[in-house]
């Protein structure tokens, strides 16, 4: 996995025009409210612990346009030695307070030995989807379930592995009126959630990944910038794509430096849209917001992640401006900023803001927020 994250230049123009000219999909509006089709719990039915797999069976399949409201799960309190209830005990959380699927889980749901520590919703199943096709997947809603998240880090965390002795998990507050978490130091810090891991299942002779390093089926991707109102846009691999999520955050800052967010269970309103033949041409994914295009480099080296990410950058450039090479590489370097996205999950990821602006024409983006 990590020789083959080098090799993986995203061919953008082809995306870009395959997206906003080939699709009417592209258009289309987010529905009225965000209702969803369709709801999915995070139960021991419905979820797996610490890898991504071809091989589970779905347990929801939708079509194309679907919108579906699921509940995701913080591993953090479920990776301890104690069991949900009594680790935030400690933090004066009440067990009423500590959620029926946390407890559950923790119970009834093995944890892949040697893999990740994520809990995954999912795999659903896209009816028509097939390799080759891209599945676009639309961040309607996040609500948070619970007032409190962990940050953990310790010995052999983050980037700074020998800094801190000790384990130190440390559950954090927030106040979910104001959209506040509190920090140590008095700090405190704007709530901004997003959903750390959204992928489909990897090609099938990768018979299982783990869920901790992202890949060209995107996964453990930890961009903060996926909140509300982004779209991710991912190749398929499998039947159905066979898509999961989990890995929820109430906040982090680029790079994840510590080795974690705050990792804070999410409720997500999710549209899917599939596109077809439009995966031939990515080799990775993409993502966008109304504002802006991001340009992704995954590699186990961040010198090879940056230069990913500056040559797919240059080559959006050169589709939707028509600039030359040299052009495009002036402009990425005068007015887009490249930042680590991710430095502590083996994959490393930078990313690029190409603001819209900076284009005469683009398609009609469904959210304007």
């Amino acid at each position: 996995m990590s020789k083959q994250a080098s090799k993986w230049p995203m061919f953008w123009c082809a995306v870009v025009c395959t997206f906003a000219l080939a699709s009417p999909a592209a258009a289309q509006p987010a529905p009225a409210g965000n209702k969803p089709d369709v709801t999915l719990g995070s139960t021991p039915d419905t979820v797996v612990w610490g890898y991504i797999s071809a091989r589970v069976p779905p347990v929801l399949r939708i079509k194309s346009g679907t919108t579906v409201r699921i509940d995701t799960m913080s591993h953090q309190g479920l990776v301890t030695r104690d069991d949900p209830v009594t680790f935030f005990g400690r933090a004066g959380i009440k067990p009423e307070e500590v959620l029926q699927d946390a407890k559950d889980i923790y119970a009834k749901v093995p944890r892949g030995k040697g893999l990740g520590v994520h809990v995954l919703t999912g795999p659903i199943y896209v009816e028509g989807a097939a390799p080759g096709d891209a599945l676009e997947v639309r961040v309607l809603d996040l609500e948070f379930r619970v007032p409190y998240g962990v940050n953990n880090t310790g010995p052999g965390s983050g980037v700074l592995p020998d800094l801190v002795a000790t384990p130190t998990p440390r559950i954090i507050k927030s106040d979910l009126q104001r959209k506040v978490a509190f920090l140590p130091g008095g700090i405190e810090l704007p709530l901004s959630p997003f959903l750390g891991i959204m992928g489909v299942a990897p090609p099938p002779d990768l018979i299982i990944v783990s869920s901790g390093p992202p890949g060209k089926w995107a996964g453990n991707l930890d961009l903060k910038t996926l909140t509300v109102g982004s779209t991710l846009y991912i190749p398929v691999f499998n039947d159905g794509a066979l898509f999961y999520t989990g890995d929820p955050h109430g906040v982090q800052g680029d790079g994840e430096v510590d080795g974690g967010a705050l990792e804070q269970s999410l409720t997500a309103t999710l549209q899917f849209i599939l596109h077809k033949g439009a995966g031939k041409s990515m080799r990775g994914p993409r993502a966008e917001d109304a504002s802006n295009y991001y340009a992704l480099g995954l590699d186990v080296d961040l010198n090879m992640a940056m230069k990913m990410a500056v040559r797919e950058t240059v080559e959006l450039l050169q589709e939707k401006a028509g600039l030359t090479a040299a052009e495009a590489y002036s402009v990425a370097s005068l007015g887009v900023d490249f930042r680590v996205a991710e430095a502590v999950d083996s994959v490393q990821i930078i990313y690029g803001t190409i603001p819209k602006k900076f284009f005469k024409q683009n398609p009609t983006y469904w959210s304007n927020r």
